[in-house]
């Protein structure tokens, strides 16, 4: 098992990254939690790593922090939650907010998240009561980057790949313009507008 990663990141499109170690490109699939405080590109990264084996692929999720990580494993063990619903609500939210969603049963929140419906947060709450107590602490805001020309598209891209539907993410990301937010600004403000 792959419980850690540090190395080069060489290439960021949301939501996944590779980090070169050793001459070696490691494709990580992040949240947008820690996708958006990643340093720029050619800056040294760690994240804490889960690989999922299938079948048909081997995915490697890389993580900010252990919270992240042990709530990502906790999710994965619940029936009907696989790892694109476990990687959406940990860019919908963070750590501790899905904790207080739990203890508070708030179910209204948890189906603001992509492919989350009633039941599946209904599941949620139950299931996780037990493992979710004084969970984390919130993700910290990060500076912002420099601007690229293609931020707008980038932030697109990255909404539908979590799950949103194109016109979801046309109403989310709004009369934003790329000249001036990054990309990890324009996603941080749509996933706040989703859960808002």
């Amino acid at each position: 098992m792959i419980g850690s990663i540090r190395g080069r990141l060489a290439t960021k499109q949301a939501p996944t990254i590779i980090v070169e170690c050793a001459g070696v490109g490691y494709e990580i699939q992040t949240p947008m939690s820690t996708f958006l405080e990643l340093p720029e590109l050619g800056a040294e990264v760690q994240l804490q790593t889960h690989l999922v084996v299938r079948e048909d692929a081997h995915t490697l999720y890389g993580f900010s922090t252990d919270n992240e990580k042990h709530l990502f494993r906790a999710l994965l063990k619940i029936n009907g939650v696989g790892a694109k619903m476990a990687l959406g609500i940990l860019s919908g939210m963070s750590v501790a907010d899905f904790s207080r969603c739990v203890q508070h049963e708030d179910t209204a929140m948890l189906v603001k998240i992509p492919g989350v419906g009633k039941k599946t947060a209904e599941r949620l709450i139950i299931e996780m009561r037990d493992r979710v107590d004084g969970a984390g602490q919130p993700v910290p805001m990060v500076a912002r980057h420099p601007v690229k020309p293609d931020a707008r598209s980038e932030a697109f891209d990255a909404l539908v790949a979590l799950g949103y539907k194109p016109a979801e993410v046309k109403r989310l990301l709004g009369n934003l313009g790329s000249d001036e937010m990054s990309a990890e600004d324009m996603i941080r403000h749509a996933l706040r507008q989703a859960v808002n």
